[in-house]
Parts: structure tokens; sequence; C-alpha cells
């Protein structure tokens, strides 16, 4: 996968960082672009280009075969650690692995290249985030959950022990269950050891909410600073 296969907001100046951000299952780039156009509007992270790359169109076991955007297979939401599409699951972390290594190809710095996602987008984020080769600036999940956990333990890279997180959730998320996340955040910040910044919505269901989309900004603020 490359940049092609994505929606692309542009730096408003000298191009220093990257962000790259996945969707959820049967959205598309185009459905989080609005983001960072917003952030544009407003001269925020002017020297950073926005990358939304759009999933493939796979047949969803969940959805009786039917073809949609997705990262990975899901074959049953009450099985979401039992019955896991460990093999898609990599076809897109590799797919994501490449996009960051093109941006470093471009001359953009690993540690500047922020990685994340929403639901299924970001469990893929956290996978390759985690694994990844290049010492990033950061991961993002938005409702979301870890997956492959004894994989990760094995093959994360000691280069991004470090590396600093941010997870969201909504407490009343149907989708993906908030006790998924929280779990989530406990192996990350307990178990992997890792900095997790956690934040949760009391009314919030599988969606974003401006709330969060502004605790996310000032996370990205100390890890983005602008670079003139």
């Amino acid at each position: 996968m490359t940049t092609a296969a994505a929606v692309v907001v542009l730096p408003a100046i000298r191009q220093t960082a990257t962000f790259i951000f996945l969707h959820g299952l049967g959205d598309n780039g185009t459905g989080w672009s609005s983001v960072a156009e917003n952030f544009r509007l407003r001269r925020k992270f002017d020297d950073c280009t926005f990358i939304f790359p759009h999933a493939p169109r796979i047949p969803i076991t969940i959805n009786m075969g039917t073809t949609a955007p997705g990262w990975f297979d899901i074959t049953s939401i009450s099985g979401i650690y039992t019955e896991e599409d460990e093999p898609g699951m990599l076809v897109s972390v590799r797919k994501i692995h490449g996009i960051i290594n093109e941006q470093i190809d471009k001359g953009i710095s690993s540690e500047r290249i922020i990685l994340g996602g929403f639901s299924q987008g970001g469990a893929i984020a956290l996978l390759a985030g985690l694994t990844c080769e290049h010492k990033l600036g950061g991961i993002v999940g938005l409702s979301t959950w870890l997956p492959l956990r004894p994989r990760v333990a094995r093959t994360r890279t000691e280069i991004n022990k470090a590396t600093p997180i941010f997870l969201a959730h909504g407490e009343n998320d149907p989708t993906v269950k908030y006790a998924w996340g929280e779990a989530s955040k406990q192996v990350l910040s307990g178990e992997l050891g890792y900095e997790v910044e956690w934040r949760t919505y009391p009314n919030l269901g599988h969606s974003a909410d401006p709330q969060e989309i502004a605790d996310m900004e000032k996370w990205l603020h100390k890890i983005l600073p602008v670079q003139v």
C-alpha cells in the first residue's frame, strides 16, 4: 500500500511530521480527513502531513461474508480475542509499515511519525506501531482494543518500548466494549510497561466525540511540537 490509496491532507509549511490514521470497518479514509482539515483551518500542526489510508474491500464473516472496507476479517464480536484473523491483521500491518517506510524515505524522521486509528483501524495501529522496526513518535487508538496479545508480547520491538500511547474509549460503546478497551490499557501500561494516556467518555458510544478529538489534539501538541 502507498499513499496513492489514501486521502492525504498536505502541510501548510515544510513537512517535518506525518500522522497516519486508519479508519474503522466499513468506512474509508475520507471519513476521518475532516479532522485534519479542521486542524489546517485552525493552523494546527502546520508542518504535518495527514495520511488516511483506504482499507481494501474484503469478505467480512459477521456480515454474512459480504465485502466491506476492512483491515481484517471479524468472525465473531463475542470471540474478538479467541477467533482473531491473524493472517489478515499481519497483511495490513505490513501495508502500514510500508507507508511508514515511504515517509522515512521522503526524509521524515520516524520519531515525527504518529500512527493511529479508530476501532478496527486502531487495533492495526497498535499492532503495527508496537512491532515497528523504526522508533515512532506515538500511537493513537480510539474505541479500540489490543489484538494478538501473545504475539505482541513476543514480537514488540525494543526501540518502541518507550513510545507514548493515547487511548480513548466511550463507556457506552456497544460494539467495541468499554471493558475491552480498559483491559487493553491495563495490559499495555501494566504487563507491557508502556506510557499510556487513557481517556474515557461516559455518554459516548462507538463513535468519535468533540472532547475526545480535543484531548487527542492536546496530546499531539506534546508529541509533535512544530519544527520550523
